[in-house]
Order: C-alpha cells, then structure tokens, then sequence
C-alpha cells in the first residue's frame, strides 16, 4: 500500500485510463485544471464541468495541443441547477460519450470567513447547495452509469473546515466526509464495488486560497500540479479496492513537484 509521501510522487505507466470518461467538476482552475490535464495525458476523455464556458475553453485548449483525448465542455453553475439538470446532464454523458467510469468532486466555493451568529441565511444556503446539495445530485445521477463501468472511481476534494468562521463551507465539507463514508462502505462489496476516496491537498497556489487569504504569501505554497499523483492513483485501476480514505497533507514545501511532470 502506497504511503502519503509515495502517493505524491506516484507515476502510473502509459495509457492507465486509456478510453476512460471521467467527469471534473471546478475543472477550469486550480486543481481540476491539473487533474483534467493529467487524466487526459493519460488517455482518458475529460468531461469539463464548471460554471463559465470561456476557461473551460483555455483547459480544452490546452488537452488538444497535448495531442491527448478530445474532452467535452459542460457548463452548469451548481447554485442555481437542479435535480432535472443533473439528470439531463448524466443522460447527455451517456448519450454523447456512452459511458461513465469516474467522478472527480472537486469545485468548491468559500465566500468568507464569518462569525456563525452573523451568517446570511441566503449565503448559507448558496454555500452548502455549490458545496454539498449538488455533489450530492451529480453523484446520485451518475451513479447507474459507475455501476456498469468496469472500474469506477470516485474522488472528492476534502478539506479539513471544522473550526472557527468556517461556517457553511466547513459544515458543507464535513457533510462530504460523511457522504464520502455512506457511498463507500454502500459500494464496498463484490458483487458491485465502486471505488471512493477523498484527498485533502492543504493549502495550494490557487484562486480560491489568493482570494480568502489576501495577505498570504501565495509564493510559499506548492502548485496545484503538486497533487496529480493522488488523483492519477485513486482514479485508476492501482487502486484496486482501497476505498473509504481521506489522504490528508499539511502545508507542501512550494518546490514540491509531481516526479511525472514534463
């Protein structure tokens, strides 16, 4: 069993989700854009899910100049969608692409750091819908489509929120954990295994960290690229049938770097 340190520097050989689809939530930015870019270099079809079109064209770009898979671009902002929407979504995935082998749950949204007492209950209810709610929609209607994959995966992007002025975000993310441990232990038989894990990558070199720590010097924290090794291992079929984990990491050196990068 691959150790935290080894799962950083984890290259898998050539072609490990060859003919793949697997679908990316938050894929424009930050981690996604990592994991979308790695996954697609190693053969797999990308569905790009996040709300804008126009970065999801700068990720698509840039898997099509690799030479790697052509993905699919699915814009739905998580706020507003509903239950229908992620049906119709799930469909079209079926329909376009004829499959569905992985999950990435990876978008995420932190407004502010607020006083509990002093939480908008319009922005609670925005913050745990983009948080949870619909993870839990994306999950419930892809999930008939992982049951007849070969072998399915899904990964969330955890994030340990528990303490003060995290408010519905932190609450959102401990409800991930928990859902993470439901579907794990529903699925772990087998007869009909899926595959789910969760990684806490600390803080990273992201959008989402430069605009909730303003003050922080961004240089100091590892790049998002810091992490394709988790997500390549837990995607694929080395895997086998760990299922049920939280792979947590502190604060990475800034120079930590993937062994697999270019």
């Amino acid at each position: 069993m691959l150790s935290n340190e080894e799962l950083l520097q984890y290259v898998p050989e050539d072609g490990l989700l060859k003919d793949k689809v697997i679908l990316v939530t938050g894929a424009s930015d930050g981690i996604g854009r990592a994991i979308s870019l790695a996954y697609a270099r190693y053969g797999a079809t990308i569905v790009l899910l996040s709300k804008s079109i126009k970065p999801l064209e700068v990720v698509y770009d840039e898997i099509i100049a690799n030479g790697d898979p052509e993905p699919a671009i699915y814009p739905l902002n998580m706020e507003g969608a509903n239950v229908n929407d992620y049906m119709e979504m799930a469909a079209t995935i079926e329909r376009e692409l004829g499959r569905l082998d992985g999950i990435v749950l990876n978008a995420a949204w932190l407004p502010a750091f607020i006083p509990f007492k002093e939480y908008d209950v319009e922005l609670w209810s925005k913050t745990i819908t983009v948080n949870l709610h619909a993870n839990f929609l994306i999950t419930k209607a892809c999930l008939p489509l992982l049951e007849v994959a070969e072998d399915p995966a899904i990964i969330m992007s955890a994030h340990e929120g528990r303490k003060a002025y995290n408010g519905a975000f932190g609450i959102a993310k401990a409800g991930m954990r928990a859902m993470m441990d439901i579907i794990a232990d529903e699925y772990d038989r087998d007869e009909l295994f899926i595959r789910v894990n969760s990684i806490d990558s600390g803080p990273l070199n992201t959008q989402m960290r430069r605009l909730n720590y303003p003050l922080e010097d961004i240089d100091t924290l590892a790049s998002p690229d810091a992490m394709i090794g988790p997500y390549l291992y837990f995607m694929g079929a080395d895997a086998d049938k760990r299922t049920g984990e939280t792979i947590k990491y502190e604060r990475l050196d800034a120079d930590t770097k993937w062994a697999g990068s270019k």
